[in-house]
């Protein structure tokens, strides 16, 4: 019998971990989602659109994407729909958006096609499947029979690191709760990443709802409303963006580095140096936090982190080089609120 394999806290704590990558940024991260939604509201329309949004590099739902193949399973269609569909929203073809129209069932070789596909897309992002119920085995819907099959998909995504997204119905029944108008079992729901349902205000009036929950995304309701010229679904009521204290903490450190090249002490010690640069308050337990979380965007800055237990307590190394500093003059902006100073960190 095999030992578990395990981590202290500590351990876990301190290592710089490979951060989850958003396809669509808050929306849609690694792993495997549900896109829900009552027949012929639209869903299809939003997945061609996001498919076409990643491949292209484009924002959709004023949302920005990774750029990178897109695989759509469209598998109650045929190649002469999608052409059509195509043309209603692009003239621009991408060779990174591909489609399929027939596929094998899970466990029964869709995850071997996946997987001969991301063999020759190494950048593949996302892969849509539309509908769950094209390439399902089981008959019944129970707890453990829909937990069971969509975990091969989960596992799928997890190890490749992309998004793949199942297109489903909900059920006709109202809820208060959306999500439990998804049809099935809440086994579905309990083994995906994350959960869209796309609800109609009232049917046939092109306005909806898209209801959004998940393991990294926050809860939001996004209302949309279906432009028939574009045949995009379009937000429209942009939430307005607040800077996150994370990105506060970065830019000041970004700016204390640049001066100063190195630092060397206590979380404690840290949150006193970074006065001289920002008003903002900062809390030594929560820097570890922020440095430990943000090391892979701290490095594209040029900021090397280390995190040194010694007897007397544990030590933060930190130092700016600045050839290896992949930003440019224009990294960071200095905003005064309240009169007090706020720098915020844009991307590199």
């Amino acid at each position: 019998m095999k030992k578990f394999n395990s981590k202290s806290c500590e351990e876990i704590m301190t290592t710089m971990y490979k951060p989850i990558e958003f396809v669509v940024d808050g929306l849609l991260a690694q792993g495997l989602y549900i896109l829900a939604g009552a027949p012929k509201v639209g869903k299809s329309w939003l997945a061609l659109d996001m498919c076409l949004s990643i491949a292209k590099g484009e924002k959709v739902l004023s949302q920005k994407t990774v750029q990178g193949t897109a695989l759509y399973l469209c598998l109650e269609d045929s190649h002469v729909r999608i052409q059509n569909r195509l043309y209603e929203i692009t003239d621009e073809p991408t060779e990174r958006l591909h489609f399929v129209i027939m596929s094998e069932s899970i466990g029964n070789g869709l995850e071997e096609q996946i997987t001969d596909f991301k063999n020759e897309h190494s950048d593949l992002k996302v892969v849509f499947i539309d509908t769950l119920q094209m390439v399902r085995n089981e008959s019944e819907s129970n707890y453990g029979s829909d937990y069971k099959e969509l975990s091969v998909l989960k596992s799928l995504a997890d190890k490749f690191e992309i998004a793949i997204v199942v297109v489903h119905h909900t059920r006709k029944c109202s809820d208060s709760d959306p999500f439990n108008m998804i049809s099935g079992s809440t086994g579905l729901s309990g083994c995906v990443d994350g959960s869209m349902v796309l609800m109609e205000t009232k049917r046939g009036s092109r306005k909806a709802k898209l209801h959004c929950v998940g393991r990294d995304i926050e809860n939001a309701e996004i209302n949309l409303q279906f432009d028939n010229d574009l045949k995009k679904w379009i937000v429209t009521d942009e939430p307005s963006g607040s800077k996150s204290k994370d990105n506060i903490f970065l830019a000041a450190l970004y700016v204390y580095l640049k001066e100063r090249i190195d630092f060397c002490g206590t979380a404690s010690e840290l949150v006193n140096a970074l006065k001289s640069v920002s008003d903002e308050a900062f809390y030594p337990n929560r820097v570890t936090r922020d440095l430990v979380q943000n090391g892979y965007t701290l490095k594209k800055y040029g900021i090397d982190f280390q995190y040194k237990r010694t007897r007397t307590g544990r030590l933060i190394i930190l130092h700016h080089d600045r050839e290896c500093d992949s930003s440019d003059s224009k990294n960071y902006t200095v905003v005064t609120v309240n009169g007090k100073r706020k720098q915020y960190l844009a991307n590199p």
